[in-house]
């Protein structure tokens, strides 16, 4: 009797051996579940080596724990994405921005991604191969569009460059409403991923219209969203409907780069978008025109596997780091699978996957075919689901490794003569190992992986109803989905107080892909979200 935890504390400390022994009698298929049950038992290994009558796999198994697993409290797993979500039940009344067309303006779109595209060779972005955006290029472009527009020149709009690096600004439009409560779009990007002009097809800096198609890249990630929002500004603008909620626009640097400092991180450290936690915040950088719900974090991961180096016809005199990478990478997934499982939420939110932790490049030391490898390194990433956190992964994942550099004699090896740990008496070198070593290396540092956090957006908001409703009346149907892509800053900005929300209208097909392009009419239909977004929030206050 008793707690579950305690329910086997009476048994002899040689009863799980004597256990072990009668199922194996009975069949191997139990066996592994009653091992899994005794490595629980036992909890983690101890210093100094294993407990006697401890099967080897008790290294390498995770003990239960509880880690945190955030979602945001007025949700639950009964709360699902749904389709029929809406805050009015009145369609969208365009009266509630009197004077704003109801129509894209879509010969000026053109005009202005024309006009960015043609800037796009000095928007790429890949700091780790020394390549950084020059974002007042396109600033100058949307400022242009905006001539005459400003509060400076007698117009309606608020227009701040929000600038903390030389040369890389961030674009700040406010149209201001009558109370305190706001709409914001944010998100929307002026730097753009390096593109080959060898592989494409169009020139990549160049806006190529082909009927319906705009090629050129960032046409869909993300100057089509910059030069939609720059064209939404002037429309709003020139109409100077009054409006109960300001609308704010954010244009921002450094999203392709991972970098820290210059663009929304430092606008929200900044408090230059405090006043729009009164109202939703629509990131306005994913893709396909449907309201996307969430999305999971990323984390780069290296493991290095050190053996020793001999010739191939002595594997006993040698230790085959190949062998010991897949060994190693195998119980780390195992484990990894064990700690952060599926979970209900994921499914409630239409994720097709849960967190996973896979390899992706292995390299090998150089050498030749009759010598056993003494390094190999496997890179890798871990995909994590937003209710799990990210320090969470990190204690884990290290764990597992000092687990198997501590147990190192227990792995797996194949055949008879591959070993991990080299005899007493084998003679090595100074700088020879006679045991197999792992060494992870994280590829960032924990402040660069929680700016990549996951998300998942509140969906009893007043924004993610309206967007859903406004998305369902434009296209008639609605899919909302989740995905195990990544964006950046998004958790941050969630945790800071701000209800984001995640929508995008170019195209996941051609996403940082070879002749990317997006739809001229997908922008159309993107513009009418945009506004009956506003007017549905508007009717509803």
């Amino acid at each position: 009797q008793g707690s579950e935890s305690s329910k086997f504390d009476c048994l002899p400390p040689e009863m799980p051996d004597l256990i072990t022994g009668v199922v194996g009698c009975l069949g191997g298929l139990s066996l592994g579940s009653l091992r899994m049950w005794i490595a629980r038992r036992n909890g983690p290994p101890k210093a100094g080596g294993r407990a006697a009558g401890v099967p080897p796999s008790v290294g390498f198994m995770s003990p239960p724990s509880h880690l945190r697993r955030e979602m945001p409290a007025s949700q639950n797993v009964e709360t699902r994405v749904s389709a029929e979500a809406c805050l009015t039940e009145e369609p969208a009344d365009f009266e509630q921005v009197k004077g704003v067309p109801k129509d894209l303006d879509s010969e000026r779109y053109v005009d202005v991604l024309g006009r960015l595209m043609a800037q796009s060779r000095y928007l790429q972005n890949n700091p780790r191969l020394g390549i950084h955006p020059e974002e007042r290029r396109g600033v100058e472009i949307v400022l242009k569009e905006l001539e005459g527009l400003s509060t400076k020149e007698g117009g309606p709009l608020i227009v701040e460059e929000l600038e903390y690096v030389t040369g890389r600004p961030n674009l700040k439009v406010t149209y201001p409403g009558t109370t305190s409560k706001t709409v914001a779009f944010v998100g929307s990007h002026l730097d753009v991923v390096p593109a080959d002009p060898e592989s494409w097809d169009k020139d990549p800096f160049k806006l190529t219209v082909e009927g319906d198609r705009l090629y050129g890249r960032g046409a869909t990630d993300c100057l089509g969203h910059v030069a939609l929002l720059a064209v939404f500004l002037r429309q709003l603008a020139i109409a100077r409907p009054k409006v109960k909620q300001s609308i704010v626009v954010l244009i921002i640097a450094a999203e392709e780069g991972a970098e820290k400092g210059v663009g929304v991180d430092m606008v929200v450290k900044h408090g230059k978008l405090d006043e729009c936690k009164g109202g939703p915040v629509f990131w306005v950088d994913t893709a396909d025109s449907q309201p996307c719900c969430g999305s999971a974090g990323a984390m780069s991961w290296s493991l290095k596997c050190t053996g020793r180096l001999f010739h191939s016809g002595f594997p006993h005199k040698g230790i085959n780091s190949i062998e010991l990478a897949a060994e190693a990478v195998k119980v780390i997934q195992e484990r990894f699978y064990e700690d952060f499982p599926p979970l209900p939420q994921e499914e409630a939110y239409q994720f097709a996957t849960g967190s996973h932790m896979k390899p992706t490049q292995m390299e090998c030391a150089k050498g030749s075919f009759n010598q056993i490898c003494p390094e190999t390194t496997v890179h890798g990433d871990i995909r994590l689901s937003p209710f799990y956190e990210v320090p969470d992964v990190i204690r884990k994942v290290a764990q597992y490794v000092k687990d198997i550099n501590d147990y190192i004699e227990d792995l797996p090896t194949r055949g008879p003569w591959s070993k991990f740990v080299l005899p007493e008496g084998t003679e090595v070198q100074a700088n020879e190992l006679s045991r197999a070593k792992v060494e992870l290396k994280w590829m960032g540092d924990t402040d660069t992986f929680e700016i990549y956090a996951g998300i998942a957006v509140k969906l009893d908001s007043e924004g993610h109803k309206a967007l859903v409703q406004a998305h369902r009346e434009t296209y008639g149907s609605v899919q909302p989905f989740s995905i195990s892509g990544t964006l950046p800053l998004v958790k941050m900005m969630q945790k800071s107080g701000f209800d984001i929300q995640l929508c995008g209208f170019g195209l996941m097909s051609v996403y940082h892909g070879v002749n990317e392009y997006c739809l001229l009419s997908g922008m159309q239909k993107a513009y009418q979200v945009l506004l009956r977004s506003i007017c549905i929030m508007e009717k509803h206050l």
